[in-house]
């Protein structure tokens, strides 16, 4: 069915792949409808959840994986990179590693930090010339 589907759409970047019941966008109201989220969420006993918490539980998860903030950003349609970091909650076992890897520098005198270096060891020398 995706496949015709993509075939009907052709190259256009503007068409949707998926469309509501009467053919135009997808609302998080027709989303509520077709999956009885506050039934199944009350029956679950999680009548705090609600949907867009699922976006933020998915852009965390991806930030955990590694996926770069700037690639969240662009998943998530966010404007401003700010926005996006607010979605990102980490876990008790993220904040429980970040402590133990400071720990670890603080206790082994301060060896080669991993990962990428902020300040190169020796600036490049550069010379300056005044054209007029």
């Amino acid at each position: 069915m995706v496949s015709a589907r993509l075939d009907a759409v052709g190259h256009n970047p503007m068409a949707r792949l998926f469309t509501g019941p009467r053919g135009g966008r997808i609302t998080t109201a027709i989303l509520r409808d077709a999956t009885h989220w506050d039934e199944v969420v009350v029956r679950l006993g999680y009548e705090h959840l609600r949907r867009h918490d699922l976006r933020h539980t998915g852009l965390t998860w991806m930030a955990d994986a590694g996926i770069p903030v700037h690639v969240l950003r662009e998943i998530a349609g966010h404007g401003a990179i700010t926005t996006t970091q607010r979605y990102l909650h980490p876990d008790r076992r993220s904040i429980h590693l970040a402590g133990a890897a400071l720990s670890r520098y603080l206790t082994e005198g301060r060896q080669e930090p991993v990962g990428p270096k902020l300040v190169p060891e020796t600036a490049p020398v550069r010379h300056l010339r005044l054209v007029r």
